[in-house]
């Protein structure tokens, strides 16, 4: 196990600036997410720290060495790629020992440890097959005990689970989180969805077009995010983000007067963009926002509800049960406490 220090890194192909200075540290032991977009620069940056890309400026450390100028073999850590990459030709016992031949450990021991990490992912039974006989929840698996049997300071996970379908997905998360918290690894995890960041992660770093937006604890982002970037990406549904006016304690929004506590440092008449996540608005009698529903989505332990009032439209979650029908009006009101002001010019939190 080891800290990583990414230091004012930037990457540039050509003429085109990928990452603009960017500065993580990463605890030892840490489990570190990186989220954003396509294209946002976090699996270029993951595998700068893994080595397959040069970097153009700035220090990446592991363990208290800097990596820059090492090759991947000699940096110490073990990456669990999108598309698995394991060698058809090879049983599952080979795919995960191969890097130890490599090494020329011997074969006692490349035996002995890739028996132990089959125990831990369950993959005993499977250590004779060969990958096209196997699902794909038990090919991630394999690549997952390929890296444990190299016991690094490091393990580096590019959208693991991208390939799965839905059950596998939220399965393979909890059993990537259990594995973690046996192992105590530091771990640095790309994803694009950020519900496996918020249920993994002990830190997210938000990233948008090459620059960290926000880094922190996963509720500390979700109850404060920094900007509307991380407040739209953080949290499913996303949170609902209104134009709007300062009229004393209330926010003038398409007619309706909306209430906001007094920890926002805001002046009357400031135009300001006024944030609720769908799972804060109460249902009120003639007092709040009278909106029509437009689309109602139950999934059994919720409801979603699309609804519209004047030119804006806005999505609310109700965990209990409701008969809710398209053309319906329903009277909401955000709770004043957990509403977010941000400024129009730039998306800043005020």
């Amino acid at each position: 196990m080891a800290q990583v220090a990414i230091r004012n890194v930037s990457k540039a192909f050509g003429a085109v600036q990928v990452l603009h200075g960017v500065s993580i540290d990463i605890a030892d032991g840490e489990f570190v997410a990186l989220v954003g977009p396509s294209g946002c620069g976090k699996s270029t940056l993951l595998r700068m720290i893994a080595g397959l890309e040069e970097i153009t400026g700035g220090t990446i450390e592991i363990g208290g060495r800097v990596v820059n100028s090492l090759p991947p073999s000699k940096r110490d850590i073990a990456m669990v790629f999108q598309n698995y990459a394991l060698y058809p030709h090879k049983t599952v016992a080979q795919n995960m020992g191969f890097a130890l031949k490599l090494r020329g450990v011997d074969r006692p021991m490349i035996e002995e440890r890739v028996r132990k990490a089959a125990e831990i992912l369950d993959l005993l039974p499977y250590l004779k097959r060969y990958p096209r006989q196997l699902s794909g929840g038990q090919r991630q698996r394999v690549a997952m005990g390929r890296a444990i049997v190299r016991d690094p300071q490091v393990f580096l996970f590019d959208e693991p689970l991208s390939n799965l379908d839905a059950k596998l997905r939220v399965q393979m998360r909890t059993e990537i989180k259990e594995l973690h918290q046996r192992l105590r690894t530091t771990t640095v995890y790309v994803t694009h969805d950020q519900v496996e960041a918020m249920t993994m992660a002990d830190k997210i770093v938000v990233m948008q077009a090459g620059r960290i937006e926000q880094m922190g604890a996963p509720l500390e982002l979700f109850d404060r995010p920094a900007n509307t970037f991380v407040a739209g990406f953080i949290g499913s549904p996303a949170m609902n983000i209104l134009k709007g006016k300062v009229q004393g304690d209330k926010v003038l929004v398409d007619g309706a007067r909306l209430p906001f506590d007094g920890s926002h440092a805001v002046s009357d008449g400031q135009d300001v963009l006024y944030g609720v996540r769908p799972e804060h608005f109460e249902i009120v009698g003639e007092d709040g926002i009278a909106a029509r529903i437009s689309v109602v989505e139950p999934t059994g332990s919720e409801t979603t509800v699309v609804l519209r009032f004047g030119e804006s439209e806005i999505v609310a979650l109700f965990r209990e049960r409701h008969d809710f029908k398209p053309g319906d009006t329903l009277h909401l009101r955000p709770r004043k406490e957990l509403v977010h002001l941000f400024n129009p010019q730039g998306g800043q939190r005020v």
